[in-house]
């Protein structure tokens, strides 16, 4: 069996009769509280991003299968509250911060955070390394993070830099700023299937918010479009996209 049984089976058959399913508000809620977390343990931005491609592109995508799984017993996944999530969110960070060689976050750290923020359930640091274990049988205990939209626009920026003196006003927080909007956001967050094109997108975004007009002599988006050899149409029109999420007036 994939998933093991719940380890806490009065938590499990009392959570049973829920409503199944989550609405967008929530993932939203989790990814907002999955950043949060990151800026609160101070990670490095790859561990970030990495957890976060661990977690919003890979992790949640998958419960709605597991939902109709008869062989996923866990307490923690039957059903996948928003505590639950959040629970899942510092794992990913937790994954990610031992798989980049940084000092690994520790499991009281961890909890600390939890009994904090997240409010409507208690975990125990035998919760934490249970989850960890779930969230790596989700994942089949592929955590390959290479492929990620963060590296290309580091590498990007890096290039960019090399070949124009421009590139000293992409400023690199802009582009964290556009990827954790995008992330916030499930309609905007499939743009991530694409890594290499969501990077070249994002810098030119960058680009255009972050440079002084008088200065936009540097041909960027053909640049983009020969290093990463992407199609400039999915360039542009992710540019689009993102530019109209940036700028989009935010609901009360």
């Amino acid at each position: 069996m994939l998933l093991f049984p719940p380890a806490h089976s009065f938590r499990h058959n009392a959570m049973k009769k829920k409503k199944k399913g989550l609405c967008p508000c929530v993932r939203s809620r989790v990814i907002e509280f999955h950043i949060q977390s990151s800026q609160l343990l101070e990670v490095l931005p790859i561990v970030k991003y990495s957890a976060l491609s661990l977690f919003a592109d890979r992790f949640y995508p998958a419960l709605s299968r597991l939902e109709d799984s008869s062989g996923t017993e866990n307490w923690l996944l039957r059903p996948v509250g928003e505590s639950n999530l959040q629970l899942f969110a510092l794992v990913s960070l937790w994954v990610s911060s031992k798989a980049h060689n940084t000092p690994p976050l520790s499991v009281k750290t961890l909890k600390s955070l939890a009994d904090k923020f997240i409010k409507e359930q208690h975990y125990t640091k035998g919760d934490l390394l249970e989850a960890e274990m779930v969230f790596m049988q989700v994942l089949e205990f592929e955590i390959g993070m290479s492929n990620i939209a963060f590296v290309f626009v580091e590498e990007l920026l890096i290039q960019l830099k090399v070949v124009a003196r421009v590139g000293e006003h992409v400023k690199f927080e802009a582009c964290m700023d556009v990827m954790d909007l995008l992330y916030e956001n499930e309609e905007t967050s499939v743009l991530y299937s694409s890594p290499q094109a969501l990077a070249a997108s994002i810098v030119v975004v960058a680009y255009v918010v972050t440079v002084p007009p008088q200065r936009w002599d540097f041909p960027v988006l053909p640049w983009v479009k020969f290093v990463t050899s992407c199609k400039e149409d999915e360039i542009v029109d992710t540019v689009r996209i993102i530019l109209k999420h940036v700028f989009e007036p935010q609901e009360d």
